[in-house]
């Protein structure tokens, strides 16, 4: 169990960017709390138009690269 003084320590910083598609809910593109980065809500969007990619393996690919974008601006990569 976690004590209230060790919860009261954990650290949360909201992490967005403008390369990968907004929210589109009431979330964060991602959050980080103390190591660990949690991303939300990725879409096959395209960040440009807005517009859904055409095809399950192009949504697939614009989502992962989307991801790989909010990952950089949270200072790491897919290799972390």
């Amino acid at each position: 169990k976690r004590s209230l003084e060790k919860m009261a320590q954990i650290t949360r910083q909201i992490i967005h960017t403008a390369n990968a598609p907004a929210a589109v809910g009431p979330y964060s593109q991602a959050v980080r709390v103390d190591n660990t980065i949690y991303v939300s809500g990725s879409l096959g969007l395209d960040p440009k138009t807005g517009e859904l990619k055409q095809g399950i393996k192009e949504q697939a690919h614009q989502s992962l690269k989307n991801i790989g974008e909010i990952l950089k601006a949270a200072g790491v990569g897919y290799g972390n």
